[in-house]
């Protein structure tokens, strides 16, 4: 059995190392599009210094696709292929990411064994315009999170979804740690991920990755509506010349899974 609760939010909203506090708080911020990532365009050209001047929360990747991204209070954490989780010069680049200045406007707890379904079920209801864009942020104790990352790539890079296909994953039982990531609508497929997006990364900060399996003991969540879409588009010839005809939905499931 397990029992959530609605709290109320009244916070005064400070400033924030690498985000103003202005209209534009409450935009999700991204680099590139899901699909170019599918097609194998992994080069970076945003650098880590730039992405957090537009937002403290989010995930992303890196430059060669090297391991799965965490941004968390403003701080960028890299869990790569071996599971271990490393802090990346600010002059490494991302070749996707999306971040957020987050400022949660509800906040829920879950207790007891609640599995990653009936998580989303209980950010549903409290968030129930599917429409737009929200990012969440879990923080508390798991009773099991399972994540995969993916290791560097050497060129020339395959897919995606060849890449995903021989992923190392990972097993958390019993520990405290944080997810962050984005709900985002149906309508975005091929800029973003439609549905539930997350990456974890344990209170000690050294495990994470993207979260494929979860159940929650007692977890705090917060949510962020974040109402506008900017999406910097890459500017070298490898986007303009992507290859992402085919059913990239299927692609994406695939990868994602």
């Amino acid at each position: 059995m397990h029992r959530w609760r609605a709290m109320a939010l009244g916070l005064a909203v400070l400033a924030v190392v690498g985000c103003a506090v202005s209209t534009e708080r409450d935009v999700l911020y991204q680099t590139s599009t899901i699909s170019a990532l599918l097609a194998g365009l992994y080069d970076g050209e945003v650098t880590l210094d730039e992405l957090v001047k537009h937002g403290d929360l989010g995930i992303g990747t890196f430059d060669a696709l090297d391991g799965e991204m965490v941004v968390l209070d403003g701080q960028v954490y890299q869990v790569r292929g071996d599971g271990k989780v490393y802090r990346p010069p600010p002059e490494t680049k991302t070749p996707f990411a999306a971040v957020t200045c987050f400022d949660a406007d509800r906040v829920l707890t879950a207790d007891g064994a609640v599995a990653f379904d009936d998580l989303k079920v209980l950010v549903d209801r409290a968030a129930p315009a599917k429409n737009v864009p929200v990012a969440i942020r879990i923080t508390g104790a798991f009773a099991r999170v399972k994540t995969r990352s993916v290791p560097r790539q050497s060129r020339p890079y395959r897919r995606l979804v060849e890449v995903t296909e021989n992923q190392p994953t990972f097993e958390f039982k019993d520990v405290s740690g944080v997810m962050v990531g984005f709900r985002c609508p149906q309508y975005v497929g091929g800029i973003n991920v439609p549905g539930y997006h997350l990456h974890f990364l344990t209170a000690d900060r050294t495990g994470g990755g993207h979260v494929l399996e979860l159940t929650v003991e007692t977890v705090r969540i917060e949510i962020d509506e974040t109402p506008a879409l900017h999406v910097a588009l890459p500017t070298g010839e490898a986007f303009g010349a992507a290859r992402v005809a085919g059913d990239m939905a299927k692609e994406l499931r695939q990868a994602e899974r």
